[in-house]
């Protein structure tokens, strides 16, 4: 395995700024984000340190040199839109900028391509699902032709008052998982697992590693904390805003341990990327660094 981050922590810094930390605070890797440029609809997002759309022989060249300087590979580009919004054109747009994340993929030498599923967040399940089809079958095909792996993170994307009742992602749970992968079947359409979302929807995240063993292309490390207490009083049903914070591997209800130990199991061989999104390492930059440094001290226990 190989430890890294997500750089969407990292937002001001370059890409050359970004592999070069890593390099100092003891990374093998970094997940790269690569939104297009322009203002960020939500937190995390909006974070461009490769610019797919304007990639040329040059930058990649540049990327190469980087990667072989600083010792940091790119274990896949990162692209966390919802291609399956009810806005038509606002959905092509997305779905477009998917494509050019697959391609850069391929000209850069790479293998995985992170993103969401997406959703209709005021429909359910059984009625996103022709458009699920619809949208997927040709990122699938393209990923195939180019030969690039998808890995669907598997957050509900249901934090905000603008995201329920639904969230506006469909890959929440192992049976949505299932029908994903007997809809879509192919080697190149798998998973990007984080434990941490599965905590607040009550569902153990340790089995599922073995379940999908075959499936798990890309790990996440978030870890998060629930309020018992504020559980109890709003049920499971409210925002999860109000009983569950995300916090640092090793400081919230993820037994980082267990995780391991089931993962090691399966045989994964892939990148464990530290997402950072605690709120109480944002700060400043230097808080957010320091969050990085502590998450990969913490964490190396387990990759080695």
């Amino acid at each position: 395995m190989q430890l890294g981050f997500v750089s969407a922590i990292l937002p001001e810094l370059s890409l050359t700024e970004v592999m070069t930390f890593a390099a100092e605070a003891g990374y093998d890797c970094v997940e790269v984000m690569c939104w297009p440029k322009g203002k960020a609809e939500r937190r995390y997002a909006g974070v461009t340190h490769i610019d797919v759309a304007n990639l040329d022989e040059a930058e990649i060249d540049q990327v190469h040199r980087l990667v072989e300087k600083t010792g940091v590979s790119i274990s896949g580009l990162g692209y966390y839109p919802n291609p399956l919004t009810p806005d038509v054109e606002e959905a092509q747009t997305y779905t477009n900028h998917i494509k050019s994340v697959i391609l850069a993929a391929r000209s850069l030498g790479l293998n995985n391509v992170n993103t969401f599923v997406g959703r209709d967040w005021a429909r359910s399940i059984d009625d996103n699902w022709p458009q699920f089809e619809q949208t997927w079958k040709p990122l699938i095909a393209l990923a195939e032709e180019n030969d690039i792996r998808i890995g669907i993170e598997n957050c509900p994307m249901f934090f905000t008052d603008d995201e329920w009742p639904g969230g506006k992602n469909l890959a929440f749970s192992p049976a949505i998982w299932q029908r994903m992968f007997e809809s879509i079947p192919s080697d190149h359409f798998g998973l990007n697992y984080d434990p941490s979302h599965l905590i607040w929807l009550q569902i153990d995240y340790a089995q599922p590693l073995a379940d999908f063993a075959h499936k798990l292309f890309h790990v996440h490390a978030k870890d998060v904390r629930l309020d018992r207490d504020r559980l109890n009083q709003v049920g499971i049903l409210a925002n999860p805003s109000e009983y569950h914070t995300p916090k640092l591997p090793g400081m919230g209800d993820v037994d980082w341990g267990r995780f391991f130990s089931t993962l090691t199991d399966t045989g994964y061989e892939g990148a464990v990327c530290v997402e950072v999104e605690d709120r109480a390492y944002e700060g400043s930059l230097e808080r957010r660094k320091a969050s990085l440094i502590q998450s990969q001290r913490y964490l190396s226990q387990f990759v080695v």
